[in-house]
Order: structure tokens, then sequence, then C-alpha cells
């Protein structure tokens, strides 16, 4: 089958930063085109039109087009356009968007278009209580309407979906997974750092970890605190720096044991993992996050979040444990 991904992010040198999404597409396209599939991904949002090839994998990097108030729409026919120009040619059978904005809302594509629940921004704004534009919601939820076929990373995602656009539509879940012989247990000598990767954002309680790091330091002085990931700037305050806001919350004490990398290669977050004592995710908001079946699948210890979509993951208590962020 030859199956297209319509992705803003994607884990490339030439892409620039990625998250979760371009995490899970990642991970996917590749166990794809190891099975024989050919997969091309179309990465919108970029600084130039590109083709090239990259591990078995066709990439197609898109530049927007900018046109004031119609930039949306421009944009998404230039997709639009390329998608079915593939698919005439018999290289694309399928493809699929993500719910993220809705960017499918307005393709009409000539092949069959599957939208993933990722996370939509009506999602994210309702678990983080905070209000919704009013341009992603119309967009992502007439996405989902027109779509041939809906899928969802969690059930807890499409049944808060459904919920949330006062829709009825069926969605077949399929878990992110992770490529376990590159995520696999190994006897690397274990340092005494609690580790979190991902981005550093308030939905993913980074303003909740400070505190919580530091009961840890008055247990245990030893302890050290290491924190991998894009610094991201803070939605409901203003701050461009939510590493420059969870500082004044360490104690003294606690903040000298604590170290800060900034975003890596997505194949240097394995090396950290490998060496961790225990892996924490504090998160507020998330839909199966890929970051916790990598430390699960290196069999590392694990506190998380309980909100949710955890109990789809992790089996508190054995194969991890489970705590609201602000407890």
């Amino acid at each position: 089958m030859k199956i297209a991904f319509l992705t803003p992010e994607f884990p490339h040198p030439k892409i620039g930063a990625t998250g979760g999404i371009g995490t899970s597409i990642s991970n996917l396209a590749a166990g794809l085109a190891k099975g024989g599939h050919a997969v091309s991904i179309l990465v919108y949002g970029q600084s130039d039109d590109e083709v090239f090839e990259d591990s078995g994998l066709t990439f197609y990097r898109i530049k927007n087009i900018k046109f004031k108030g119609l930039s949306w729409y421009l944009t998404r026919k230039k997709i639009e356009k390329l998608l079915n120009k593939l698919h005439r040619e018999n290289k694309v059978d399928v493809a699929e968007a993500p719910d993220w904005v809705g960017i499918s809302s307005f393709i009409n594509a000539n092949c069959p278009l599957v939208v993933r629940l990722h996370g939509s921004d009506t999602y994210f704004c309702h678990l983080d209580n905070r209000p919704v534009n009013w341009s992603s919601r119309f967009h992502e939820k007439r996405a989902l309407k027109k779509a041939d076929a809906l899928l969802s990373v969690s059930r807890y995602t499409a049944d808060v979906t459904n919920e949330l656009f006062g829709l009825n539509r069926n969605f077949t879940v399929i878990p992110n997974g992770v490529d376990t012989e590159k995520f696999q247990p190994t006897d690397v000598a274990q340092s005494n750092d609690i580790l979190y990767f991902g981005t550093l954002i308030r939905k993913k309680g980074l303003l909740e970890l400070p505190h919580i790091f530091n009961e840890v330091h008055k247990s245990n002085p030893s302890a050290k605190l290491l924190l991998v990931g894009r610094d991201a700037p803070d939605i409901i305050s203003g701050n461009p720096s939510t590493w420059e806001m969870m500082k004044p919350l360490f104690s003294a004490d606690a903040f000298a044991n604590v170290s800060y990398l900034g975003g890596v290669p997505y194949d240097e977050i394995r090396k950290h993992i490998e060496s961790a004592a225990v892996c924490v995710f504090p998160t507020f908001a998330e839909a199966l996050p890929v970051s916790w079946i990598e430390a699960m699948a290196m069999r590392k210890p694990l506190v998380a979040s309980n909100i949710g979509w955890a109990s789809e993951v992790i089996e508190d208590g054995k194969s991890g444990f489970l705590e609201h962020p602000k407890n």
C-alpha cells in the first residue's frame, strides 16, 4: 500500500523541531516502510518546498502560502493539489492527517483521507481549562465530520472528542507504538537521575515538577533531576520561557541538583532513559504519550499522571505508578 502522512512536524534534521505527533508518525512510518509499504511524509509549515528521500521514506517539505486573510485556505489547497497529484501518479493510495487545528478541513482528496486523533487544540484547551480559538474549533470539527475514517491513539481521547464536538463518530483506537529494537532494556549502570523528557510546557505539569522535586530532594538530597526537551512559551502568562518560570519554583538546595539539556536529537533520547533511575511525567494533557511507552519499553520505573488516558497505558502499581500532578 502507498500511504501519505500529512503532518506539521517530523524528527528529521531538514524539518525542524518536533513533538509527539512527529515522533508517533516517525515510528509508524518506519514500521510501515520496513513492512514493504511505500510511505510519503507531507510536512507543511516549512521554509521552502523540497522533495527528498531518506531511510526508505519520501519527504515533501511544503512552504505555507502567505496571503493576508487567506493563508489558511490557500495552504490547504496547495496541500490538496500535491496530494491529488501524488494519487493521480499512483504514488498514494490513502492519506492520514492529524486532528490538530483541522488541517484537512478544506482538503478535498481524491483518495481516502483518514484523520487520527493525537489531541486537537479544542481537546487540549478543554483539558487545560482555557478557551479555544474559534477558528481551530471550526476547522477541527469540519475535518472530523468530512473524514472518510477516524482513528484515535486512545479511547479516552476519542470519547472526549466526540463529546466536545457534539459528534457520534466511530473511532478505531490504535495506540501509539515504539520501535522495541531501539528502545529495549540494557545493562548500563544507572545514575541517580530522575528524568523528564518532552516539551517544557505548562500542560505537561512542568510548573508542578519543581514542587515535586523539592519534596524528593528533602527526603533524598542526592537525587538529581534531568530535564530534556525544547523550552516552550507559556500561553497563559505570555512568558516566552517555561524554563525561566520553573527556576524560582525550586528551592535553592534542590535547584543545585537540576540540569536542563534543552532539546536533543531524537536518537539521543534513548541513552538518557538508559541511565535514568526513574522517569517522571506529571502531565495534565495528553492523548497517549509516546514518551511513556519509550520508558516502559526500556523497563524503567515510571511515575506519571493518573488523568484520563493514563490507565490505558499503565496498570497502577504494576507497570508504573499513577498519581495526580498536584498531589
